[in-house]
C-alpha cells in the first residue's frame, strides 16, 4: 500500500467556491495497492478540499493490516465480508462508527480493492458490477441497520426483476451515454458576465441542465439565478445549491424567494445531518425538489431520509459512503423508495467514481435513467491516466478496465503536498 497527499491550488481561481467553502483547494488522499500479479495494481482515493488531507492519509495507513497479505481470490469471493472487516474493525470503529475521516479512508481502500477486481477481469467497473448475479450483488451488501426498510430477500426480488431488458439498456448506454448536468458555470465567486459566457459555452456543448451556487446574499441570488434562467430559457433545468448554509426556516423562505427562476431542485438547503429539517423543507417548497446526500455518512442516514420524505433526489458520493459495497446498498434503498439518484461529482476523481455507479444503477437496479443525472465539473480530469469522456451533456460509458482512478506519475510527483514541485514553487 502506498498513500499520497495530493493537493491542487484551485482556490486561485475560485473554482469550487460556494457559500460554505469559499476557498477550496481540491485534494485527494490517494492509495495504490500493489499485488504479486504482473502489473496488477488497484487505485482508490477520497476527496478533500485542502487542509486535513494528511488526516485522511493517516486513516488509510491505519487500515494497512486489512489488506496487506490478503488473497485477491478470497476477497472477491466474499466482498461483503471484506467490507465488514474494515468498516467493523474493532478498534478503528471507535473513531466512527461508519462516519467521518475513518469512513472516508474506508472508501479509498475498499474502492481500490474493487478496482483490482475489475482490472483483473478486464472490465470497466460498471460492467463488472452489472455482470454480477443478483446473489453476488446482494452478498456484497451489509444489511445491518437497514433491514427494517429493505431486506435481503426484497433486494434479491428487485434485482431479479430488473434483469429483463439489461441487454437493451446496455446497448442504449454504449450508444448514447448517461445524462449529466454541469456546475462549472455557477460557482458563487463568478461575476455575472462570466456566468453568462460559461453558460453559453455549456449550451453550445449540448448541456441542458446547469447548477448555480446560492446562499450568501438573497438579493444577489435572485439576480444571479434570473441571469442563469435568462440564458437557459424556459425549458432547460436550473439547479440551485446552498451547501448547507441555511437554518430550516431560512431555507424555506430563501428557496421560495428564488421560485421566479423556476429551480428544479434546491440542494443541501440545511445541515446534512438534519433529516427532519429536510422533511419540513421538502414539504414547504414542493414542487421544487430537495436534493441532498453528498454528506450523508452511511446507508443508515439514507434509509432515514427516504423513510421521512426528506430527500426527493439522492446525491450519493463515491468517497463519502464506505465504497462500492455501501453505494450498492443505497442504490437498492433508493430504488425501493422510488427516489432518483443523481450523484455528487466534480472535485477531483468524483466524476470518475460515480459514472460507474449510475450506469450500474441503470442496468441492474432501478433500470431507469429518466430524471437522473450525474454532476459534472470540468476540473482536473487531465491528471488521470484514463480519459473521462463527457460529450453533448452525457457521460460516455468508459471502456478501460477498472474505476479509472489511476493518476499520472507526473501529477502524483508534482502535486504531492508539501514537497511536490507545484507547492515548493509557491513557497
Amino acid at each position: 500500500m502506498s498513500v499520497y497527499d495530493l493537493r491542487f491550488p484551485t482556490s486561485d481561481l475560485l473554482d469550487g467556491s460556494d457559500a460554505m467553502n469559499p476557498d477550496p483547494d481540491y485534494s485527494a488522499a490517494y492509495v495504490v495497492l500493489d499485488t504479486s500479479g504482473p502489473g496488477l495494481t488497484g487505485h482508490g482515493m477520497t476527496f478533500t478540499i485542502g487542509r486535513g488531507t494528511e488526516v485522511c492519509c493517516a486513516a488509510i495507513e491505519a487500515m494497512r493490516h486489512c489488506v496487506i497479505g490478503q488473497d485477491l481470490d478470497a476477497l472477491e469471493a466474499d466482498p461483503g465480508g471484506f467490507w465488514r472487516s474494515i468498516a467493523g474493525d474493532s478498534q478503528l470503529r471507535w473513531l466512527g462508527p461508519e462516519k467521518g475521516v475513518i469512513h472516508l479512508a474506508t472508501a479509498a481502500v475498499v474502492n481500490a480493492v474493487w478496482d483490482l477486481f475489475a482490472r483483473r477481469a478486464g472490465k470497466p467497473l460498471w460492467k463488472y458490477l452489472s455482470d454480477m448475479s443478483a446473489e453476488q450483488i446482494v452478498a456484497a451488501v451489509d444489511f445491518r441497520h437497514i433491514s427494517d426498510a429493505l431486506t435481503r430477500d426484497e433486494a434479491l426480488t428487485m434485482l431479479h426483476g430488473s434483469e429483463a431488458g439489461v441487454a437493451e439498456r446496455e446497448a442504449d448506454l454504449r450508444a448514447n451515454g448517461y445524462p449529466a448536468y454541469i456546475t462549472s458555470a455557477g460557482w458563487l465567486g463568478y461575476p455575472d458576465d462570466l456566468i453568462r459566457s460559461k453558460t453559453r459555452e455549456a449550451l453550445a456543448d449540448g448541456w441542458d441542465a446547469l447548477k448555480m451556487k446560492v446562499g450568501r446574499d438573497r438579493d444577489d441570488d435572485i439576480r444571479r439565478t434570473m441571469v442563469l434562467r435568462d440564458e437557459l430559457g424556459p425549458d432547460r433545468r436550473l439547479l440551485i445549491d446552498a451547501n448547507q448554509v441555511w437554518d430550516v426556516n431560512e431555507a424555506i423562505d430563501w428557496t421560495i424567494a428564488l421560485k421566479g427562476a423556476d429551480p428544479w431542485w434546491i440542494e443541501e438547503p440545511t445541515s446534512p445531518d438534519d433529516i427532519l429539517g429536510h422533511a419540513r423543507i421538502a414539504q414547504a417548497v414542493h414542487p421544487i425538489r430537495v436534493a441532498t446526500g453528498e454528506h450523508c455518512h452511511n446507508r443508515i442516514m439514507f434509509k432515514q431520509f427516504f423513510q421521512s420524505g426528506g430527500m426527493d433526489i439522492a446525491q450519493i458520493d463515491g468517497c463519502r459512503l464506505g465504497g462500492v459495497n455501501e453505494v450498492i446498498a443505497v442504490l437498492l434503498l433508493a430504488a425501493k423508495f422510488g427516489v432518483p439518484v443523481c450523484p455528487h461529482a466534480g472535485g477531483i476523481g468524483l466524476c470518475q467514481h460515480v459514472q460507474h455507479f449510475s450506469m450500474f444503477d441503470y442496468l441492474r437496479v432501478s433500470g431507469r435513467n429518466d430524471d437522473r443525472m450525474i454532476e459534472y465539473a470540468g476540473h482536473l480530469h487531465e491528471h488521470f491516466v484514463t480519459e473521462l469522456e463527457v460529450r453533448g451533456g452525457r457521460y460516455i460509458a468508459p471502456t478501460d478496465a477498472g474505476f479509472g482512478l489511476e493518476m499520472k506519475i507526473d501529477s502524483v510527483r508534482d502535486y504531492a503536498f508539501p514537497d511536490g514541485a507545484v507547492w515548493t514553487a509557491r513557497g
